[in-house]
């Protein structure tokens, strides 16, 4: 189906600009053709002014840029000039990628009309409300403590504020209850492309290195969504884990960059990190 677009859907997250060595993809990032589209799940950066150039480069090179933020952006970090918190840190960052004409999560779902669709493209922000637990911990303070105790705390707790909100998880829910209606209002006849920074589900946190960070990591309350919302594809990153795993048919797309540390480990990074979404590439 589709085909009146020419260009390709492609998706990259967790830049971190910070690093040199991740400005330096940045910089050679570039599209196929003038009709490419760019998903950018999150985490370009942590500075206010350096996640506003970034996302200004790539709205210059790409025809459109849809992007959902990632904890980083969300972060009211020391050395950001920029001191607003949770919800007005969010809301400053929206208002900023509209003004370069980036889709964020607030404004209207776009329609890919290339090849394998027409599909409804959906930047989402979700955040997480700790209940990708560990077995037998029941409550969020139980697992809680035993992060701390395993010393693994996601440095959210610090710098990511959900105010007004009371806590983060309350944020979630917002969330996820304002998320909800939107995609239920999507034409049923349309199947979609769900874009979150957090995992949708909690399968792709089964293999982290360290398990209690999975309560950093998305919400319980998405599990379904790939099926109630007729996801073609989900694209996430913040594992950064990249890799393709499939739920209920589904394809779900880790395209995340991650530390210099850890893509040099595994010498994964190639020339081209843009992992291409549509058309579904051809095994």
């Amino acid at each position: 189906m589709g085909g009146t677009h020419g260009g390709e859907l492609l998706a990259i997250s967790d830049l971190h600009v910070a690093y040199p060595e991740n400005r330096a993809i940045v910089e050679r990032l570039r599209p196929g053709s003038d009709d490419d589209w760019l998903i950018v799940a999150g985490d370009v950066g942590e500075v206010f002014s350096e996640i506003e150039e970034v996302l200004g480069l790539l709205s210059e090179r790409f025809a459109k840029v849809i992007w959902s933020p990632g904890n980083h952006e969300l972060w009211t970090h020391p050395k950001d000039p920029l001191e607003v918190r949770g919800v007005a840190r969010y809301e400053a960052l929206v208002e900023m990628c509209r003004a370069k004409g980036i889709v964020t999560p607030e404004d209207p779902y776009p329609l890919w009309e290339g090849i394998g669709g027409p599909l409804v493209i959906a930047p989402l922000f979700l955040l997480y409300d700790y209940t990708f637990r560990l077995d037998g911990l029941a409550t969020k303070e139980a697992a809680l403590a035993h992060a701390h105790e395993a010393g693994v705390v996601c440095t959210d707790e610090h710098f990511l504020h959900p105010d007004p909100y009371p806590t983060r998880d309350a944020w979630c829910r917002a969330r996820v209850a304002e998320t909800e209606a939107r995609l239920a209002a999507v034409d049923p006849e349309l199947r979609t492309v769900l874009i979150n920074h957090w995992p949708m589900t909690r399968l792709p946190t089964r293999v982290l290195r360290y398990p209690d960070f999975a309560l950093w990591c998305g919400t319980e309350l998405t599990a379904d969504w790939h099926v109630r919302f007729r996801a073609e594809t989900v694209v996430y990153g913040h594992l950064h884990i990249p890799r393709t795993t499939v739920e209920d048919g589904v394809k779900f797309q880790e395209v995340s960059v991650g530390y210099p540390r850890e893509w040099k480990a595994h010498g994964r990074l190639p020339e081209d990190p843009l992992r291409r979404i549509l058309p579904v590439p051809v095994p």
